[in-house]
């Protein structure tokens, strides 16, 4: 039982090509009005939204961990 390779399976064809087709995207890839959009959304848009966000909330609430010795109300 311990000399016996436990390691053959067959492989999946559909695994095998999501595999191939992931590793060699890069060479398929064009740049197209779509995908411009989705990279302008996740570069541009999506980390403006979250700057201003965190901007407009900055002080807004006291998120302090409160200690031995803190009154529990905030006032």
């Amino acid at each position: 039982m311990a000399g016996l390779p436990h390691n053959k399976m067959a492989m999946d064809p559909a695994l095998v090509r999501l595999g191939n087709m992931v590793q060699n995207r890069y060479k398929y890839f064009r740049w197209t009005k779509r995908t411009t959009g989705i990279t302008f959304m996740y570069v541009a848009v999506i980390p403006a939204i979250i700057g201003y966000l965190g901007y407009q909330t900055d002080g807004l609430w006291d998120l302090r961990v409160k200690r031995r010795g803190d009154i529990i109300s905030e006032r």
